[in-house]
């Protein structure tokens, strides 16, 4: 199966007066972060390790901070543009493994509410993401929240895959075939059985 990693950083000073987002939900603080869309620092680090899990540039290539369309916008759309994207480039979401950095508000106590909307605007199951927390003591960034993302990405089957895999399959079992009706002419040894999975005797 063909797998790709893509990795994402990103980074907001607190600011008052807006409100605090933070993986798609808004949380009770007396500081927002400041930025040009609704400065979710989550789920713009997701949307730039899924963009570089295909090497399709980052956040900035599609919504340039300068452009006045993308102002106090919700960051969920960035993040719907790089699935469309991933899914243009014939890929998947494996897992999602983020860490974000803040001194407060304390993340654990809605981590699981937080993992549960992620996976929602990701359209995948909530053990696919994992969301995690750390305070940045002695590095002087009490008033920035940063967010570190990892993507791993699979080429998704279409049709064809599968039909393409189903004739793999059926050639190997024919191979196999072969390979056991010459062992049993050489060595004289007894062709293998394969067990039925229940009795057809037993059938009415």
């Amino acid at each position: 199966m063909d797998t790709r990693i893509g990795f994402g950083w990103d980074s907001h000073t607190f600011k008052a007066g807006v409100p605090l987002r933070i993986g798609g939900m808004t949380l009770q603080h007396p500081e927002g972060l400041a930025g040009h869309s609704d400065g979710d620092v989550l789920l713009h680090a997701i949307t730039d390790a899924l963009l570089g899990s295909i090497a399709a540039g980052d956040i900035g290539t599609f919504f340039p901070p300068g452009d006045a369309r993308w102002k106090d916008a919700d960051s969920a759309i960035f993040l719907k543009l790089a699935l469309e994207e991933l899914k243009h480039a014939g890929y998947q979401i494996v897992n999602i493994d983020t860490t974000l950095i803040l001194a407060a508000p304390k993340i654990s106590p809605i981590a699981g509410e937080m993992r549960s909307r992620v996976a929602e605007l990701l359209h995948v199951d909530m053990d696919q993401v994992s969301i995690k927390a750390k305070t940045p003591e002695g590095l002087g960034l009490d008033h920035v929240a940063q967010c570190h993302a990892i993507a791993l990405v699979e080429r998704a089957l279409d049709d064809e895959d599968l039909k393409s895999m189903s004739a793999i399959v059926e050639s190997q079992r024919q191979l196999e075939d072969v390979v056991d009706d010459l062992l049993s002419s050489v060595h004289g040894l007894p062709k293998k059985r394969v067990a039925p999975v229940y009795d057809t005797e037993d059938i009415t």
